[in-house]
């Protein structure tokens, strides 16, 4: 499966905005997924996943009730949207499909989206 990272952008502290990520070349419904960061000059970091089914998800305690991920299986998109955004929260955004559950290591991906920006504002 292919993945297309799209909705990043300069938004202001404590502004919302919501990711997107458009698979082809295969269904996410097959694929447990989740959503990765990397800031400026850090490593990259787990952000949040969800099941297949889109029952369960889990989150980064840095994003936990601010962030949520969500699938529309029969569009073939998964979604992130981030509300309450800080200047730390400034990355690029990956999607992914994710070969564990639960898990937040970059090792258990076996597909990257080509990541999207998104840049908060102080």
């Amino acid at each position: 499966v292919q993945l297309q990272a799209s909705g990043g952008g300069l938004v202001q502290t404590g502004g919302s905005l919501r990711l997107s990520c458009a698979a082809s070349r295969g269904t996410i419904s097959r694929y447990l997924m989740g959503w990765f960061r990397q800031p400026p000059g850090k490593e990259r970091e787990f952000v949040g996943s969800i099941f297949w089914s889109g029952g369960i998800t889990s989150y980064a305690d840095s994003v936990q009730g601010r962030f949520i991920v969500s699938r529309d299986n029969a569009k073939n998109t998964l979604y992130l949207q981030m509300n309450s955004l800080k200047p730390e929260d400034t990355a690029v955004y990956y999607c992914a499909v994710l070969t564990a559950w639960p898990t937040q290591k970059p090792s258990d991906v076996s597909s990257w989206g080509q990541g999207t920006l998104v840049t908060v504002s102080s």
